[in-house]
């Protein structure tokens, strides 16, 4: 019985010093993407992509509704002021000039014979007066008649390239509804939307430049024509038309292109990926990895302006520095990190 008990205490005493052990504590090491900083001049000046265009385009349209009988360019094709586009079937008006053609005859001799009867004494000077009415409202439609034919051909106004074509052969038109655009040759254009923040820095700025996506390497000075008085309804951007003062034949209707604005050059500072920003507090910060502990702390940055996905930064950080560009909104103060395995993949 003795044993028993004593077997018995010495089993409760190794469950209760097994209790009083402390377990070790697990530390999460994140994963995180990292950039090591490097100074580099930074320009302050915006920049707007938009679209190459004609500073003038024509939509052409047929004067009266008929069917497309003939169709004499393409999509792209150069044209010459004058030049025939468009062919409307012309049997119908040429029925109507020939109705107003008869009508224009019988009132004139109405007209003729009583002038003479009149001189005859056998009308009166009101019955002349009257037939006089029907002559020249007969004329009227005539000459209206006359016109009409010549609005079934449709022809350019100006030298240009079509840029659109909504009409084909067969197709019946209702009059006034654009059928053709030609874009104008000469002075060319880039239509961008800017923000109602930088509507003012774009009317005063003096020094505009456009570059094409198809020729990163050549600049085009430029200079702002037109800013419209009102922003689109659904963008709340304005619409700003900027001319090109010596375009060539690189630049086609249609390219991508940037507008840049002058900026301050030359200011010491670094550019980052937009991820490795975040807010707290309305402060700027990024999160700065310790080389030796592998942990990271917030640090507060000033930030010259942002463009596209990348991050301008004035002060804050020193170059040399190593910084987290993702995974940032997962990390706290002193967090331990590691290389993500894509990043080291590429090392």
């Amino acid at each position: 019985m003795l044993k028993r008990n004593l077997a018995l205490l010495l089993a409760i005493g190794s469950a209760l010093a097994a209790c009083g052990k402390t377990e070790a504590k697990y530390e999460d090491v994140r994963p995180v993407r990292t950039t090591v900083v490097q100074p580099t001049g930074i320009a302050t000046g915006a920049s707007y992509s938009g679209e190459v265009r004609a500073r003038r385009e024509s939509q052409l349209a047929f004067r009266l509704p008929g069917q497309v009988l003939e169709r004499y360019v393409e999509l792209g094709q150069s044209v010459k002021a004058g030049q025939a586009l468009l062919r409307l079937d012309a049997r119908d008006v040429v029925l109507q000039q020939a109705t107003a053609k008869s009508q224009f005859d019988k009132a004139r001799m109405d007209f003729d014979r009583a002038q003479q009867l009149r001189a005859q004494g056998f009308v009166s000077q009101a019955q002349v007066d009257q037939a006089k009415v029907v002559f020249d409202a007969a004329k009227s439609q005539f000459s209206l008649s006359a016109n009409q034919g010549g609005y079934t051909l449709l022809k350019a106004e100006r030298a240009g390239i079509v840029t659109a074509l909504t009409a084909e052969v067969g197709q019946v038109v209702a009059a006034g509804t654009p059928v053709i655009k030609v874009a104008e040759d000469g002075e060319r254009e880039v239509v961008v939307s800017v923000p109602e923040s930088r509507v003012e820095e774009l009317r005063k700025a003096s020094d505009l430049s456009v570059v094409l996506w198809a020729t990163p390497g050549k600049r085009y000075q430029a200079k702002l024509r037109e800013m419209a008085p009102d922003t689109d309804p659904i963008t709340r951007t304005y619409a700003a038309r900027i001319t090109l003062q010596n375009p060539d034949e690189a630049v086609r209707l249609g390219m991508t292109a940037n507008v840049l604005l002058p900026g301050e050059q030359g200011h010491a500072g670094f550019t980052l990926p937009l991820t490795a920003i975040y807010d707290q507090d309305g402060q700027p910060k990024v999160w700065v990895v310790d080389g030796k502990t592998s942990r990271v702390a917030a640090r507060p940055v000033q930030l010259a302006g942002v463009r596209n996905d990348v991050v301008l930064v004035a002060g804050g950080l020193k170059a040399g520095e190593t910084v987290v560009t993702a995974g940032a909104h997962l990390l706290h103060a002193n967090q331990a990190v590691r290389l993500a395995a894509s990043q080291l993949n590429r090392q």
